[in-house]
């Protein structure tokens, strides 16, 4: 494989839906294996597309749980396989998130106080901080920016050779888009729900929304994710399609060559 392919482990927004994981991706360049995000059911789709092992590094943009609960079923794994492949994969997983990734995500794992004190998750993931960056994973150069949503939560821009992937997140509008996502070649961006007037600000974007943000950066493509189970998915596409045409709502199980 030349280029970059992001695959599509799950796209479900806020919770998992019939048959839907929530949010989970891969982004994929010279063998090296991103996983971003790995919200509920993700663990289980990325089994029909790799062994787990495979993950060279992870990224979570924020700790809500729609973006990260199967990093408790990735410890497990990692920790209990019977023979892991650690002659040809890092015993400890680079774990790039929030500042205090290290400690929500240990205590989401541990079922009580005496389990937290006896791990921390160390002995599985090698927890590192979102920065500014831009910062060197593998082939990729990541750069995290701040974005508008009610927990720390970052946008995600990830270059290689030329080529430019950006992620939303999370996010109401804000500058910050703009700055993500200028000139790349795709913009996945969340859209939950379809625009109003009554929409809580700082939280999500509606297609209307997406649409807009895109047609500012000037990419080229728009890829909408993270509709939740109750949103009609038509009504959010068109609303983004008559900001940007073309914008294509993206699929559990599909693959996308940059």
């Amino acid at each position: 494989m030349s280029g970059v392919r992001l695959t599509i482990l799950g796209c479900s927004g806020s919770i998992p839906g019939p048959n839907a994981a929530a949010s989970g991706y891969l982004v994929e360049a010279d063998g090296f294996v991103l996983g971003l995000e790995l919200g509920n059911g993700t663990l289980a789709n990325l089994q029909t597309f790799r062994d787990p092992f495979d993950l060279d590094a992870l990224v979570l943009s924020h700790l809500h749980p729609d973006h990260c609960a199967d990093v408790s079923a990735l410890a497990v794994l990692r920790r209990y396989h019977p023979s892991p492949p650690y002659d040809r994969r890092p015993r400890h997983l680079p774990l790039y998130g929030p500042d205090d990734a290290k400690v929500r995500l240990t205590n989401a794992f541990a079922a009580n106080e005496i389990e937290r004190v006896e791990t921390d998750l160390s002995d599985v993931f090698d927890f590192r901080a979102l920065t500014a960056g831009p910062v060197a994973i593998g082939p990729f150069s990541v750069r995290a920016i701040r974005v508008d949503h009610p927990t720390p939560a970052f946008g995600l821009r990830i270059d290689h050779d030329g080529l430019a992937l950006a992620y939303t997140g999370d996010t109401g509008p804000c500058a910050a888009l703009e700055e993500l996502a200028g000139g790349v070649d795709v913009l996945l961006a969340e859209a939950s729900w379809t625009d109003a007037p009554d929409r809580p600000t700082g939280v999500h974007l509606s297609g209307k929304q997406a649409g807009k943000a895109a047609a500012r950066a000037g990419v080229r493509r728009l890829l909408l994710t993270h509709i939740a189970p109750w949103t009609d998915r038509d009504a959010v596409l068109a609303e983004a399609e008559r900001e940007f045409p073309g914008a294509a709502l993206v699929e559990q199980g599909a693959v996308y060559d940059l």
